[in-house]
């Protein structure tokens, strides 16, 4: 929101300078983002008047003008504005003046021609940005006269940085009873005044959107001047607060809009058909808007139409074919009130932001149309004339916000603030922000006006009281009471220890969003359950992520695109979709998510809520050990990945309960060098390399590879218990056994526990081995049992009936054969 500070000390008395002003509404929570002042310095420029121009002698871009500045001989000024012509009005900066950005202006001669002052544009007045040509003032300006006089300057223009619960505050009048409330003044807003109706023209107004459009106003003006001018006070303040101006129609639709926060459309009269008709979009439907893009609708679009066609998108944007022009002569003035819900996120889905919508869906109040209406006609007649027809409105009434009252109770304001507040100062607090008051054995009953959404509940109610009376003057005082610390329990491992260990093993940590793009997510194979958001901030964040993965490899791929060969990240985080939660991301399909800004006051319905799953996520690429002289360099490969999954697996202190099996692998993964991660016999998640088409489409090379698991798994930690040191000596023995290719080592070493029991203590893998001598689509891999008994030595007999017992088991699960 941006306005002149100028205009809002017109409509409350502010006891304050412009630092002050400035500071109160930042702790009231109305945050100033940018104050810029505006025509400071302009002593000695004044409005002149161009009599005579031509051409210097010496250069073709330069003119010689002669310019009357009011009493005495005209002054000879060269100029090389564009715009410089006999008869406009310009400001001129006489000789001594001293402008803005350091320029003072002396005599001199430009090219060997006098010149006696400097013609200025509005950027080196500081007042605008427009450098484009001199600044041309209205035909009836005084000429002499100071231009700060004339334009009401010095002023500044102050933007706010709002919150979206307060869109009251996105009009002077809304703002002007903060201010009033925040330094003791009283708002002066003039009382409203209907528009003289003096023709009888009518169309009629028809709703058909339900509650996303409950009242709807308008006016037939009739015999308007389409060439009025925009008067310069007006045509200034929208200057000062960010618009520019654009006719007289168009600028008072907008003033108004700034001036009590209602956004209103004029339509040309003469290009509508019939009734108004206020109805949903159809599936397809189209419309030119005023920026000559044509929009694609759906039903989700509320529209203004006639009997023919589409007019405009309701609370977003006109149409182009309706416009208000240069020849339009009768106007359409439309003041509505529309349901935030049924405005939120259409703007964006057409790629636009506009002021209108910027209001509508953070709500705009329900009362103010018909008196924007009056205002906006009053001013179009006092300025372009014409004949104003009766005020036509239709509405809904029960599809209205209702309005609010809330109870406040003294000891509850009291307790939260930590300070007594007179009765008296609250009363007047609540006064003064336009609510109505009324007193009760225990504080007070407060109704808030319409405009006033965020006003629910009693913390509302001392909200509003603590920002006005002033954080400043609360005291501060540290907490009391004993916290109560939780325990870290035994059985699971800290969150932070987790991301410690992967820091040590050489990780970075990653914190990615959790909204992803939706055609990211089918590269990757994910198009089911996902949960979609129905108001994404844009298409590359409309899906909220159903895995760690993709976001990561984004990640990875940004960084290898800048030079870092070896990357190492991980994340810790929550992964989302629709119904059962399911370890190592299954999917299935479901509904969307409707996410909602919150507005106070309106409630929205959505599907079931998604299931959030923690989970971790590793991605590698590049050499498996940083650059050294110690060994020669090799690339990253399964193994170190799965290394460091082991390592993980072994803090738990239950390695047995984990495996890693090659099949039922998800399609992103390389079928080769890919494996499922159990727990318990239960998918946890996935770990290998990625499948080469994957990669290929997000350009990255071959040498990526990527880990996912749920989170919990991970963290759950067997607890420790102390056992005492073996008191006898292990054996070990070596064999060697020829298996088919398609066994795995978790199988060999499940069956090989199982087997055993308590005497295996430990089960090594040295070597594998497959070529000449081993049968085709057989290997040979040779391992070390290393055997111990805690109550006695093991004998040879007892360690060689073991190793008997295990070839057998092994041999009959596994078909595999003992090498001689």
């Amino acid at each position: 929101m941006k306005f002149s500070e100028n205009w809002l000390r017109e409509l409350v008395d502010i006891k304050a300078d412009r630092a002050a002003l400035a500071h109160a509404l930042t702790m009231a929570g109305l945050e100033v983002e940018e104050l810029t002042p505006l025509g400071d310095g302009l002593a000695g420029v004044v409005v002149a008047e161009i009599v005579e121009a031509g051409k210097h002698p010496e250069a073709d871009r330069l003119q010689v003008c002669r310019v009357n500045a009011g009493p005495g001989e005209p002054l000879q000024i060269v100029c090389g504005a564009p715009n410089a012509r006999v008869g406009i009005k310009v400001p001129l900066a006489r000789v001594g003046a001293a402008l803005p950005g350091g320029i003072s202006i002396t005599a001199a001669k430009l090219r060997g021609v006098e010149s006696s002052g400097m013609l200025c544009s509005a950027k080196e007045l500081g007042i605008d940005t427009d450098a484009s040509g001199l600044l041309e003032l209205p035909p009836d300006a005084p000429v002499g006269q100071p231009l700060a006089d004339y334009l009401g300057l010095p002023d500044a223009s102050i933007e706010l940085k709002l919150t979206p619960n307060r869109p009251d505050c996105l009009g002077l009048y809304g703002l002007a009873h903060d201010v009033a409330a925040l330094f003791g003044g009283a708002v002066k807003l003039p009382a409203p005044v209907d528009a003289p109706v003096a023709s009888e023209a009518r169309r009629g107004i028809r709703l058909q959107a339900g509650k996303d459009a409950p009242r709807y106003l308008g006016r037939i003006v009739e015999g308007i001047d389409p060439s009025a001018r925009t008067p310069l006070w007006l045509a200034e303040r929208l200057r000062r607060a960010g618009l520019r101006p654009i006719s007289a129609v168009v600028d008072i639709t907008n003033y108004v809009m700034l001036e009590l926060g209602q956004p209103l459309h004029a339509f040309d009269n003469d290009a509508l058909q019939g009734d108004i008709v206020v109805r949903h979009a159809g599936a397809g439907e189209t419309l030119k808007l005023l920026d000559g893009n044509e929009a694609k609708l759906d039903e989700g679009f509320v529209l203004i139409a006639d009997e023919r066609k589409a007019l405009a998108v309701a609370g977003v944007m006109g149409g182009y074919d309706s416009r208000v022009t240069d020849a339009t002569r009768n106007v359409f003035l439309e003041s509505a009130h529309f349901a935030p819900a049924a405005i939120m996120g259409r703007a964006r889905k057409l790629g636009l932001h506009t002021d209108a919508s910027h209001r509508f869906e953070r709500g705009v109040d329900p009362e103010l149309p018909r008196r924007a209406l009056e205002r906006a006609s009053g001013l179009l007649l006092a300025i372009a004339g014409g004949r104003a027809g009766p005020v036509l409105q239709a509405e809904n009434l029960a599809d209205l916000p209702p309005p609010t009252t809330v109870a406040l109770r003294r000891l509850r304001l009291k307790r939260v603030l930590g300070v007594d507040v007179a009765d008296a100062e609250v009363a007047r607090i609540f006064t003064a922000l336009g609510m109505r008051v009324t007193a009760t054995a225990d504080g007070w009953q407060v109704t808030a006006p319409s405009s006033r959404f965020d006003i629910e509940r009693e913390e509302d109610l001392i909200e509003e009281v603590a920002r006005i009376f002033g954080y400043d003057n609360i005291p501060t005082h540290s907490p009391a009471g004993a916290l109560a610390l939780a325990i870290e329990p035994e059985s699971r491992i800290g969150e932070l220890a987790l991301r410690e260990q992967l820091a040590a093993r050489g990780y970075h940590e990653a914190v990615n969003l959790s909204f992803v793009a939706a055609d990211l997510l089918a590269r990757w194979g994910f198009t089911e359950q996902l949960v979609s958001l129905a108001n994404p901030l844009s298409a590359d964040l409309a899906v909220m992520r159903p895995s760690l993965l993709p976001g990561l490899i984004e990640a990875l791929r940004h960084n290898r695109a800048r030079q870092q060969e070896r990357v190492r990240l991980f994340e810790v985080a929550r992964v989302f979709q629709q119904g059962a939660s399911i370890p190592g991301r299954t999917l299935r399909q479901g509904a969307s998510l409707r996410e909602e800004p919150a507005i106070p006051g309106r409630t929205f319905q959505q599907a079931d809520p998604p299931m959030e799953t923690p989970s971790l996520a590793i991605v590698a690429c590049g050499h498996a050990r940083a650059e050294q002289w110690g060994e020669s360099p090799r690339l990253l490969d399964f193994h170190d990945l799965k290394g460091d999954l082991d390592a993980l697996i072994a803090w738990g202190g239950e390695p047995q309960r984990w495996s890693v099996q090659a099949d039922q692998l998800p399609g992103w993964l390389h079928p080769g060098r890919g494996a499922r991660v159990t727990r318990d016999g239960i998918t946890v998640g996935y770990l290998g390399a990625l499948h080469p088409q994957l990669a290929r489409a997000l350009d990255l090379g071959a040498d990526v590879h990527v880990l996912e698991l749920a989170l919990e798994p991970v963290l759950a930690r067997r607890l420790p218990q102390a056992q005492a040191v073996p008191h006898f000596p292990s054996v070990r023995r070596d064999i060697a056994l020829d298996l088919p290719e398609e066994i795995s080592w978790s199988q060999i070493e499940q069956v090989v526990r199982a087997t055993l029991g308590m005497h295996l203590k430990e089960l090594r893998l040295f070597d594998r081995y497959s070529g000449k001598g081993v049968e085709a689509g057989r290997k040979s891999l040779a391992m070390g049992l290393i055997l111990q008994d805690a109550s006695r030595t093991l004998t040879d007999e007892d360690a060689d009936r073991c190793i008997r017992e295990a070839i057998a088991a092994l041999e009959q699960t596994c078909k595999a054969k003992l090498r001689g």
